[in-house]
């Protein structure tokens, strides 16, 4: 079961489509011959309806103040080690700068997590968020090799994949534990199957060369780069690689790359339990009756004893599928990405107290990637895919048993379900490329780094770490003391303005900035 996502906008994109509902092209997958590849002309045209891989849903919506979403795909070599080998087709879209050609800047390309999420898809969810980015840049993203559109990783099918997300994650005995593992292996063997010839060619460090291909065409001296999540991660590989073409960069929600899988999953479950701490916090803190429990300790406890009977009776969710404990776990990490979705959460609880367990249900699908028609985006399949193909551990059911005692210590709630997350990469078919990211970047311009003290999938520590491995005169912290994942989004004006100022103007806020 791979443990949530590194994506806050990627799950708020797919929640607000599946919530609504409730309470109220095709891919080129390879090509013979590179050539110089960075001489490529894309043939920018109309934005197709996303693809299932993407998600699925309309397509994109007119942009704030006038245009028109474009989209093309670049050419990219399979193997960056046989860069005139076969060719794999990468998605990309782009929103043409809105202001005087003589202000444009360039390009400003987005990466928005997971890994696995679609920037194809994601980035016309967000545009009036970055209107004002606009106004100086060609706004563009893409779906990184293996997600989407580009070279899609394929794993088991719709029906499958019910099933999978619907298993234990949290085994009680051996029986349960013999299941769990049997169950990852399979779904491992169904990736190899149907994706061998992508495998080996999805790490951070492909995409990361991607990106510089992707500068090269767009015709820009330097890559100017805004990543979320996963994103930053993305982003440091790059700088490593290619120090002296970072432009202007931002790192928002800042994965820490001084950590192996143990550790992050370890991070995870403290940074989701002090989400779920905080929300109980605000819940029980207005003036209004908290639904959910009298006190902020009552609220989880009623959670964990909700959590507990699932275990052994699932109650109905959206026929004919049933919420598992799973399930519910999933949902409440799904609401605790932003603060904006704690009110879905209050309501989903109240529902699985009285039985009906279709919110929670609902968030749960989100996070998975799961349509209401029951079509599963390739999010799921990707993020295992680059995860095993980056993090060189491989974790056996023992070992997650040893660490169970200090997982649950981190976090009664969510300690089980990301302990074993860890056994993702069990009879993986592809090595893992190292223990954590080198990010080092003498000589890069500077990259200013967002932490959100509050955040849960990405927790505050983790963006002086990033500051630390870029390296002296590179990383720029900037502190916001909010909640949820990511800090650009959030609307405070003040980290807003500080982003801002950087991207569009060459201001480097001053290091070690507030904002709250």
């Amino acid at each position: 079961m791979p443990k949530p996502s590194h994506s806050r906008a990627v799950a708020m994109a797919a929640s607000a489509v599946l919530l609504c509902s409730l309470l109220a092209a095709c891919t080129d997958d390879g090509s013979s011959g590179g050539g110089d590849l960075s001489a490529q002309k894309l043939d920018w045209k109309d934005c197709p309806a996303p693809s299932p891989a993407e998600g699925d849903g309309g397509s994109p919506s007119p942009l704030p103040h006038g245009g028109t979403w474009q989209c093309a795909t670049m050419k990219a070599p399979l193997d960056w080690n046989k860069p005139k080998g076969d060719t794999i087709g990468l998605a990309l879209i782009r929103a043409k700068s809105s202001g005087a050609e003589n202000r444009r800047i360039g390009s400003l390309i987005f990466n928005f997590g997971g890994p696995g999420g679609s920037g194809v898809a994601t980035l016309p969810s967000f545009g009036q968020d970055y209107a004002t980015l606009r106004t100086r840049y060609d706004l563009v993203s893409f779906d990184p090799r293996g997600v989407g559109r580009s070279a899609p990783v394929e794993c088991e099918d719709d029906q499958q994949l019910d099933a999978y997300f619907q298993q234990d994650a949290t085994p009680d005995d051996a029986r349960e534990r013999t299941d769990y593992v049997d169950n990852t292996k399979e779904f491992n063997a169904a990736c190899e199957k149907n994706s061998e010839k992508v495998l080996p060619h999805v790490r951070t460090t492909d995409a990361a060369r991607d990106m510089d291909l992707m500068r090269q065409v767009l015709g820009d001296d330097k890559l100017h780069y805004f990543g979320i999540s996963y994103g930053t991660e993305l982003g440091g590989v790059y700088a490593h690689l290619f120090p002296k073409k970072v432009g202007r960069a931002v790192f928002d929600a800042v994965v820490d790359p001084t950590q192996d899988a143990e550790q992050s999953s370890l991070g995870q479950a403290k940074g989701f339990q002090l989400a779920l701490d905080n929300f109980a916090k605000d819940c029980t803190s207005k003036t209004t009756d908290c639904p959910v429990g009298d006190t902020a300790q009552d609220v989880k406890d009623r959670i964990a004893k909700l959590l507990k009977d699932l275990d052994r009776k699932p109650i109905s969710g959206i026929f004919p599928r049933r919420l598992t404990e799973t399930a519910a776990t999933n949902g409440i990490a799904q609401a605790l990405y932003s603060k904006d979705f704690w009110q879905y959460l209050t309501e989903g609880l109240v529902q699985a107290y009285q039985g009906d367990g279709r919110i929670l249900l609902a968030l749960s699908d989100s996070l998975n990637g799961r349509n209401e028609n029951g079509e599963y985006s390739n999010l799921a399949a990707a993020n295992v895919a680059i995860n095993c193909a980056d993090d060189k551990a491989r974790y056996n059911p023992a070992f997650v048993q040893r660490k169970l005692p200090e997982f649950r210590s981190a976090s009664p709630l969510f300690g089980d379900f990301l302990a074993w997350s860890m056994v993702s990469c069990t009879d993986w078919a592809v090595p893992g490329a190292a223990n954590h990211p080198d990010v080092s970047a003498p000589g890069a311009a500077p990259i200013l780094v967002v932490g959100n003290t509050g955040d849960p999938a990405t927790p505050y520590e983790g963006a002086k770490n990033m500051v630390d491995s870029l390296g002296p005169g590179v990383g720029v912290e900037l502190t916001y003391k909010g909640q949820g994942h990511g800090s650009y989004d959030s609307k405070n004006k003040c980290v807003q303005a500080a982003v801002n100022g950087y991207l569009l103007n060459g201001k480097v806020p001053k290091a070690g900035t507030v904002c709250s």
